[in-house]
């Protein structure tokens, strides 16, 4: 196989190969598709290694268990609440975050090691039906012979085409072997790269590298979930905020670094004090993040989830309620500001997206959104206001289109558009810009999942675009992926909800249970760029 060439490049190799050598009429051309098939490139890795890596894994797990539970022991012993560390994390918080961690960890090296067995096993059986393919494919070779001559292949006779269709058969089983083989392979590799992708964006306090804040505090930092659902679900500071919040405070000078650390110290809970983590690492100078902590400072975990984080994933937002009658899911959470929903005013839904990734990454824009220009504001119908304001500011900076040139109703945006905005608006406060691809069939959008999954892992919201057809109309409609849990993206829907889909529903054009079931298409990604 070339250098940079996909898994999904081979399975479409051995798939062109295996249609020749069907549609093959001669001896020469059935030699020819076979060589084709045999020359494209076995499943790689060694199981050997895999199980071995596993096998440490699982050591480590255990260890980690004896930690955890020796961190628990701790805990639960009672702690005093004087000792304060530089960001004012009581012990108390220290130790939890510590026996969470510890938790963490035995989890992340147990599930990792299983992934890694797993694909240890997938590859050794792709390995052997690969090559029980390759022995039927030399086996059709050897029942044709040579290469017929230039006259030898104008005429076939009859023994000679009953003698050539037995070696295409032959050589189909073969070719389905390896094509059944590539699948396995590709299939567990994708798997295998989803769990440890997963897991290693969730080793987050080892992200924020600086001596400026001790590793006990980051350790608590890292720890904090976002009010109104569970910690594990919510984490209210992603790998990348930790990175970039990090790097951001080991480039300010020693005035800068103790005023910081500061507002840090005198927050008065522990969601306060990583909102303004997260506010530094949307890349909001120390004046900046000083004049939203005035606007934060003592308001209670509740109150800053409302105005700070837009989408909050509930317990049962995974549960598999069943679809309604437009095809959609029933189970969806509202996503909203009092009673007011995080949605597209008209037809909007590509600068909804936008308007709502941003605020997902940067709280100094979200309360400017809820809070409106004092931070203090708790007016749902003045929050719908400024939204909509926002959404038909992005449509006009995207150059989005209108029912008529005379009108001001907006009628959508193309796909050049969503770049500029989502680069222009996100891109900022996340450091990744972002890229274009297209997806329209289900080989591009497996592909692109990898990329797609790591990306929301490390916290950086991913736009898609979505079609289909109604009355034989094409019609169209943007989204998000904000989070992945095992084979299940998380989508926002600019119509005020999330709502999760499998990565099949993803492939095989089943979108429509994140909107309605005419757009089920999954045609283009946005995707953040290292």
């Amino acid at each position: 196989m070339a250098a940079g060439e996909s898994t999904t490049d081979r399975r479409q190799q051995i798939d062109r190969h295996t249609e020749s050598l069907a549609v093959a009429d001669n001896k020469n051309d059935v030699i020819e598709a076979i060589n084709n098939l045999l020359g494209v490139a076995p499943p790689e890795g060694s199981p050997d290694v895999l199980d071995g890596i596993a096998k440490r894994y699982k050591e480590q797990a255990d260890e980690a268990g004896d930690v955890h539970t020796r961190v628990g022991n701790v805990a639960t012993k009672g702690l005093p609440s004087v000792w304060v560390g530089s960001t004012g994390a009581k012990a108390a918080e220290v130790v939890n975050a510590a026996k969470r961690a510890a938790e963490q960890m035995e989890e992340a090296f147990r599930k990792a090691s299983g992934a890694l067995y797993d694909l240890s096993d997938a590859l050794t059986e792709a390995k052997s039906r690969d090559s029980e393919g390759r022995t039927q494919l030399r086996k059709a070779l050897s029942m044709l012979g040579g290469d017929d001559g230039f006259f030898d292949d104008m005429v076939e006779k009859d023994a000679e085409e009953a003698e050539r269709k037995r070696a295409q058969e032959t050589a189909g089983t073969g070719a389905n072997y390896l094509y059944s083989a590539a699948s396995t392979a590709d299939e567990a590799a994708r798997a295998a790269a989803r769990e440890l992708n997963k897991y290693a964006s969730e080793a987050r306090a080892g992200q924020m590298k600086t001596d400026e804040i001790s590793a006990a505090d980051r350790l608590v930092l890292a720890d904090v979930g976002v009010h109104g659902g569970p910690r594990e679900q919510n984490e209210l500071l992603s790998a990348n905020d930790l990175e970039r919040s990090g790097r951001y405070l080991e480039r300010m000078n020693e005035r800068d670094q103790a005023r910081y650390e500061r507002m840090l110290a005198d927050a008065e809970s522990p969601q306060e004090r990583a909102y303004l983590v997260k506010a530094l690492a949307a890349g909001h100078d120390v004046n900046e993040v000083a004049e939203f902590r005035q606007k934060i400072h003592g308001k209670d975990p509740e109150w800053l989830q409302q105005h700070l984080t837009p989408i909050v994933t509930a317990g049962d937002s995974k549960n598999n309620e069943g679809l309604n009658d437009d095809g959609s899911n029933v189970n969806t959470d509202d996503q909203e500001f009092g009673d007011k929903a995080w949605s597209q005013d008209g037809d909007t839904c590509v600068p909804s997206t936008v308007v709502a990734a941003r605020a997902h990454v940067d709280p100094v824009y979200a309360l400017e959104l809820t809070g409106g220009p004092s931070g203090q504001e708790n007016d749902p119908d003045a929050f719908r206001e400024r939204l909509t304001d926002e959404q038909m500011r992005m449509h006009e900076a995207g150059d989005g289109d209108y029912t008529s040139p005379w009108s001001d109703t907006p009628d959508g945006m193309d796909n050049d558009g969503k770049t500029t905005i989502a680069n222009d608006e996100v891109s900022p406060h996340t450091g990744s810009k972002y890229d274009f691809q297209e997806t329209g069939t289900p080989d591009a959008r497996r592909d692109v999942l990898p990329e797609i999954e790591r990306s929301v892992a490390e916290g950086k919201p991913v736009p898609i675009g979505v079609e289909g057809q109604e009355e034989g109309d094409r019609v169209g409609h943007s989204m998000m992926v904000v989070g992945q849990e095992g084979d299940k993206l998380q989508i926002f829907n600019p119509w005020g909800t999330t709502t999760w889909v499998s990565e099949d529903d993803f492939v095989n054009g089943e979108m429509g249970k994140a909107s309605r079931g005419s757009l089920s298409d999954a045609y283009a990604v946005h995707v953040p760029a290292d």
